[in-house]
Formats: structure tokens, C-alpha cells, sequence
């Protein structure tokens, strides 16, 4: 087993008397994708965001590379880790282009900028933004926008990606396609940490899963140790069925309905008595 790529221990969050994250340890290493999953205001962004340096937290501490984080100097952690954030917004009208080149600043200066032209043109084809190309960024829709970022952190050439919510506003094919790109940068050594919402698609793309309820880890692992109706009804307080799918076997999370339905039928029964 390879040294993690990432490691936070004991990492705390609190806004005032408020705690978001209590105490929360996670490793991710090259060639796996671990996927940061839980209920609204579980902890998942802020989490992801200690971890990249964007938040200091109030206790706790982050190494990446085996190294601690407040020892990086920003341009170098910037060719090392590439960051996804949840909002995509640009101040001014770039191309789609331009944007997505804006992740090869970090080599700026060095060998590696010879490649910029292939690694920006791959990026965009990856992630079906090319025919986007001269567009202007602000104009584009919201899966627009969030294919364009993904290629932007793509280009960067990381070999740590740390992606909050990629699939968000993207429809079925371009969710498929975003989260295979991640699999396959792990699978070519890259450590890939994902916040998800969609619990059937950290099944079928994750290899760990920290399912995260109130702060705190209510349960980490392989997907299917993780992802059970018990604990997952527990977790968003709704009642969960976890089946495999009939074809491929994949985990599929679903409502279970059937209580609200009934509950539902009984109240038009009230209703017209």
C-alpha cells in the first residue's frame, strides 16, 4: 500500500460554538478515488477545502505529500494538487479556451509549458468542451461551466484532484463522463478525493467512501460496507433501500417510497371521508 497522498487528523471546524467538522481523520491515496458523501451541511465542502488550504481549521492538521501544508509555497502546491470548487465564476469574459488554459499557469516558466497547446486541446476534448472553445465563459450554462472548470483542473497536470461536486448540473452522459475521467486518472496513479451527492454514482466510481453526518464520520470504507439502508436511513433521516442493479450489480440507493405513499393515500382518505 502506497503512503497516502493526502492525510488530514483530528480536523475541526467551528463558526463560533457551531462545530461543522469535529475531529475528522481521512488518508487518500494514489490510484484510488475516495468519495467525501452525507447529508446537506454534513461537513463535505469544508472538509475538502481544509484539505486543499483554502480554510484554516480551528484544530487539526493536513499533510500533502507527506509534507504539511503550511509549508508549501502556493505555486509549487499548485503543480501538485488541482482544486474543483462548487461555484464557477470568472470576473471577466474569457473564452472557454483561455479558461481552461488558465490551468497550465502553475508551469509557467518551466519545461512543461511546451505542452500546453496538446494538454489544453486533450483536456477540452475530455471533457466535450472543444466546440465551446470561443465561447464566453459567463454565457455558458451551469454544466457548462463546471465541463469547462473540470477541464481547466484537468490541464493542470495534477497528480492529487480534489473535486467538489463535478457532476452537479450535468446531465446523465456528461456525469458518466466526468467521474470516468476521474477513475482513470487514478487509475494512472493520481489520488482523487470527490464530494457527491448521488450515493449511486460514488458506488459505482469510488473505491472508499467517508459518508459524513454532522461533522463527524458516521462510516468509511469500501462502498459496499458503507452504503447500507440501515446506516444510510440513519444518516439522512429518510428510509434508504440499497438494491444491486439487475444487469451489472452496481449498488443503486433508493427513496423507499412506500411508507410516504401510503401515509399520503390515507391523508386523501381523511381528506374525502
Amino acid at each position: 500500500m502506497t503512503s497516502p497522498a493526502l492525510v488530514g487528523r483530528g480536523i475541526t471546524v467551528r463558526y463560533g460554538s457551531n462545530p461543522v467538522l469535529d475531529g475528522v481523520d481521512i488518508d487518500v491515496r494514489h490510484g484510488e478515488v475516495v468519495a467525501l458523501a452525507g447529508p446537506n451541511g454534513a461537513g463535505k465542502s469544508t472538509l475538502l477545502a481544509v484539505l486543499a488550504g483554502d480554510l484554516d481549521p480551528t484544530a487539526g492538521k493536513v499533510e500533502v505529500l507527506r509534507r504539511p501544508l503550511a509549508d508549501w509555497r502556493l505555486r509549487d502546491l499548485a503543480r501538485e494538487r488541482a482544486v474543483l470548487t462548487q461555484e464557477h465564476r470568472i470576473s471577466f469574459p474569457f473564452p472557454v479556451a483561455e479558461v481552461v488554459r488558465m490551468g497550465r499557469s502553475p508551469w509557467r516558466g518551466r519545461p512543461e509549458e511546451d505542452q500546453d497547446d496538446a494538454i489544453v486541446a486533450e483536456s477540452m476534448a475530455a471533457t466535450d468542451t472543444t466546440a465551446l472553445a470561443d465561447r464566453s465563459f459567463g454565457i455558458l450554462s451551469g454544466g457548462e461551466k463546471g465541463r469547462t472548470s473540470f477541464a481547466r483542473i484537468l490541464a493542470q497536470r495534477t497528480g492529487v484532484l480534489m473535486l467538489d461536486e463535478p457532476t452537479a448540473a450535468l446531465d446523465i452522459g456528461h456525469q458518466e463522463t466526468v467521474l470516468q475521467r476521474a477513475r482513470r486518472e487514478a487509475d494512472a496513479g493520481a489520488a482523487v478525493v470527490v464530494v457527491l451527492h448521488d450515493l449511486s454514482l460514488a458506488a459505482a466510481w469510488s473505491d472508499r467512501l467517508v459518508l459524513l453526518e454532522r461533522g463527524r464520520v458516521a462510516g468509511e470504507g469500501a462502498p459496499a460496507d458503507v452504503l447500507t439502508g440501515p446506516l444510510l436511513s440513519s444518516v439522512y433521516d429518510y428510509p434508504i433501500e440499497v438494491v444491486p442493479h439487475p444487469a451489472t450489480g452496481d449498488l443503486l440507493v433508493l427513496a423507499d417510497r412506500r411508507a410516504t405513499r401510503e401515509n399520503t393515500r390515507d391523508h386523501i382518505r381523511e381528506e374525502d371521508a
